[in-house]
């Protein structure tokens, strides 16, 4: 079976870089794939993208080395089930603030006997190896989501259930749960919960990861975290079409913007 790369380097200590994909768009995909980044997620609770295009998406990813994670619209067996089927390596699910939805989550990415996960990699075994069930279990990595006061609260004892290989900080709802508004970076309690993640994730031999940006991302890593969002389709879109109109109108200042 295909190995899942940025799992085995959380295992080692390593850091991993990903980026965040929120367009439907299978070029897109393909565009960030080939710029190298350990990993990319198909978001598809807050992003834009249904499940006829994130098979595309994963289509096109396959394309180059890249591993490819899914976050699922909720804690659902279905959902998850339909995304591994299709091929993703790891699947991040929202809102995990229990030990029940913790195992409800991973008996979701699990084969019998670690979980109750349903046979049919339809595209799974073609894009992962023929020998897909048989690695399945070790390979997919389950990556709950950690992002309220309830759940950093109850982290020692979601991360006893077996089969998390990771989970991922979602820093603006955990922030408002805090009562701070939404961000990346909102320091006090926020940046308390932070490295209070980090440290237990370390305990438990589970890799941290965290919702960021480039600029955050050396921070991240100097707190433990493995699993960071440095940048995504939007955002450098956004970026790289922001700094080229800024460049045109610092040449040609009597321009003036139709916008802002």
């Amino acid at each position: 079976m295909r190995e899942n790369t940025p799992k085995a380097r959380w295992s080692l200590g390593e850091v991993t870089h990903g980026a965040w994909l929120s367009l439907p768009s299978p070029f897109a995909a393909e565009v960030m794939a080939h710029q190298g980044f350990d990993w990319l997620c198909l978001d598809m609770q807050h992003g834009l993208i249904d499940y006829q295009v994130a098979v595309t998406m994963l289509q096109a990813i396959a394309t180059t080395p890249t591993i490819p994670f899914v976050r699922v619209p909720w804690n659902e067996f279905g959902i998850i089930g339909k995304m591994l089927d299709a091929g993703a390596m790891g699947i991040i699910i929202p809102m995990v603030n229990s030990v029940e939805e913790a195992k409800a989550a991973v008996a979701a990415c699990r084969y019998f006997p670690q979980g109750s996960r349903s046979y049919g990699p339809t595209r799974a075994g073609y894009y992962a190896g023929s020998d897909y069930f048989a690695h399945a279990n070790e390979q997919i990595a389950c990556i709950p989501m950690i992002e309220t006061r309830q759940a950093v609260d109850r982290l020692d004892d979601i991360l006893a259930v077996p089969g998390i290989d990771a989970v991922y900080v979602g820093p603006a709802d955990l922030s408002i749960t805090l009562g701070l508004p939404p961000g990346m970076d909102n320091g006090g309690a926020f940046d308390e919960a932070r490295v209070h993640i980090a440290e237990v994730c370390r305990r438990h031999g589970v890799a941290p990861g965290i919702h960021a940006n480039a600029s955050l991302a050396a921070k991240h890593a100097a707190a433990g975290y493995q699993m960071i969002t440095v940048s995504g389709d939007i955002p450098a879109m956004t970026a790289g079409a922001r700094a080229d109109l800024a460049t045109v109108r610092e040449a040609a200042p009597a321009s003036k913007p139709l916008y802002g």
